[in-house]
């Protein structure tokens, strides 16, 4: 697969597609980043971000993971002593992931407590103050306010923190020196903030990456509330009862389940193995998504079989998050 098509699968949208073409056509260092809140369970649904970052790091791209304390503390996450524990381990369950450690930066905005890397407590500088004053001087309100609607703890009692929430991330990408954002499809009002105010101060706006939402295991939105999702740290068992259990209708549309062999499996192995008894008609193979889809779909793959598979391949992704974590 050549570098555009590695970078561009299973992504919801790209701004812009002919800005990431000249990005990989020049010789210049190349770097992505993405920011997470440390806080509460790593699940199934940032992995799928680390998945894109490691399309982008097997193409060139030097990584940086932002695991962003202030932004936690300002989004009600918990205390900093508490989100600063949750940052350590996140940085391990990343690693095992596939992350490679000697080819990714992990950063702590507020913070240099456990020394993650040089540019630790970089938010804290005068520089970067001054740096956001400036950004907060082309941000109205109400922009930054929509921003936020999707991310905020409480979107419909906003805080003052809420607000300058977003302005801090435009001057994490500048800080940084990112060159492309990678993020879920509630960050894009805030990747779009940043590109719009940015070559008003005369920097070059970063190139955006948007991955999908993927629905939880009973086909609603996923939400820490419902617990409708794999964290990463689940037991063998675990992610047993959850995929059993999961909703799997006779279609690919949330389809929580087809979504794992999209988004996380073809990505990470090579050949997709469903295995069945000779009576049912002897394992299947499969070297694409679409070619598993369209058996699905025309009743050649049942539902069941795909459950199955999908907990030994997920469960053989999570053994190594497993082994650092527990």
């Amino acid at each position: 697969m050549d570098k555009l098509s590695l970078i561009t699968r299973n992504v919801e949208e790209i701004v812009t597609l002919d800005e990431l073409k000249e990005l990989i056509e020049s010789k210049k260092r190349l770097t992505a980043y993405v920011g997470y809140e440390p806080s509460g369970k790593i699940h199934m649904g940032h992995v799928l971000t680390v998945n894109k970052l490691l399309d982008l790091q097997n193409v060139g791209f030097e990584i940086i993971v932002l695991l962003a304390d202030l932004h936690a503390y300002l989004n009600e996450k918990g205390e900093l002593e508490e989100i600063h524990g949750m940052a350590k381990e996140n940085k391990e369950a990343f690693v095992a992931m596939g992350l490679d450690p000697n080819k990714t930066t992990f950063v702590l905005g507020g913070s240099d407590e456990y020394n993650l890397s040089n540019k630790d407590g970089f938010q804290m500088t005068p520089e970067y103050q001054m740096l956001s004053h400036r950004l907060m001087s082309h941000i109205t309100e109400q922009r930054a306010i929509r921003s936020m609607k999707m991310i905020a703890r409480d979107p419909k009692n906003m805080k003052t923190s809420n607000v300058i929430y977003p302005v801090l991330q435009v001057a994490d990408i500048v800080e940084l020196g990112i060159d492309v954002a990678v993020g879920g499809m509630d960050q894009r009002k805030i990747h779009m903030l940043a590109r719009d105010v940015m070559p008003k101060l005369g920097l070059r706006a970063p190139i955006c990456i948007h991955i999908p939402i993927l629905v939880g295991l009973d086909g609603t939105k996923m939400s820490s509330s419902k617990e409708n999702y794999i964290s990463v740290d689940d037991s063998r068992e675990q992610v047993k009862q959850k995929i059993s259990g999961a909703f799997c209708p006779k279609q690919v549309e949330d389809n929580p389940i087809v979504q794992l062999f999209r988004y996380h499996l073809f990505p990470r192995f090579s050949e997709v193995t469903i295995k069945r008894p000779d009576k049912f008609g002897g394992d299947l193979h499969y070297a694409s998504y679409d070619s598993l889809e369209r058996d699905f779909v025309s009743d050649t793959l049942h539902p069941l079989d795909l459950k199955n598979a999908a907990i030994e391949y997920v469960n053989d992704i999570l053994d190594p998050v497993r082994e650092v974590l527990i």
